[in-house]
């Protein structure tokens, strides 16, 4: 799911990533899975590393899905979630079989975009959401991110919320930008 030299950051990482990183914004992600028309029971959390995200929700079964083993581990051994080892751009599930994905703070890592917004639309039901939620790389704060992560060498390619939303659209969502800033919220339901 990440570039090659990305998932070997996110390996090395692994035991840090959750004392370094702040917690994610549960009320955030919440609002954004509100906008899908049928109930979340099965959430997929793809590129969801240590689990961060999926344990600031409450209530839907979540699979975090990640190209790195070590994140994974410490999804499944220090949070207690299921976790599947995974490509974005090649998600091992069937179609229509989750009410909703969601991507935080790492789409910007994902090699094939395009190809994992249309796994993303494949295995989502109608009427399910994507969640994404990512760096706004105009915001003064995204430009120094952005400069950040390609001096340590990550592949990282941001998009700016207008562009993401216009590439949701592109593969048969409804998008709509939820919030604008350094950190912006896109949702797809899917038609």
């Amino acid at each position: 799911m990440y570039g090659l030299g990305d998932v070997r950051f996110f390996d090395r990482i692994a035991p840090l990533y959750d004392r370094v990183m702040p917690p994610a914004d549960g009320e955030t992600l919440a609002a954004g899975l509100d906008h899908a028309t049928r109930p979340i029971d099965r959430l997929l959390d793809i590129g969801g590393g240590s689990g961060r995200a999926a344990a600031a929700l409450t209530g839907p079964d979540i699979t975090v899905v990640d190209a790195s083993l070590g994140m994974l581990a410490r999804a499944r051994e220090h949070r207690g979630l299921s976790g599947v080892a995974g490509d974005a751009g090649r998600l091992p599930f069937r179609d229509g079989s989750v009410d909703a994905a969601m991507v935080v703070d790492a789409f910007h890592h994902l090699p094939d975009q395009a190809a994992a917004i249309g796994e993303a639309a494949r295995v989502i039901a109608p009427g399910g959401a994507l969640v994404i939620r990512e760096f706004d790389p105009t915001n003064p704060l995204g430009r120094v991110l952005v400069a950040s992560e390609h001096a340590i060498g990550m592949e990282s390619r941001f998009r700016s919320p207008d562009d993401l939303a216009a590439a949701l659209a592109d593969a048969g969502f409804d998008p709509r930008v939820v919030d604008r800033g350094f950190g912006y919220t896109v949702v797809g339901v899917r038609e």
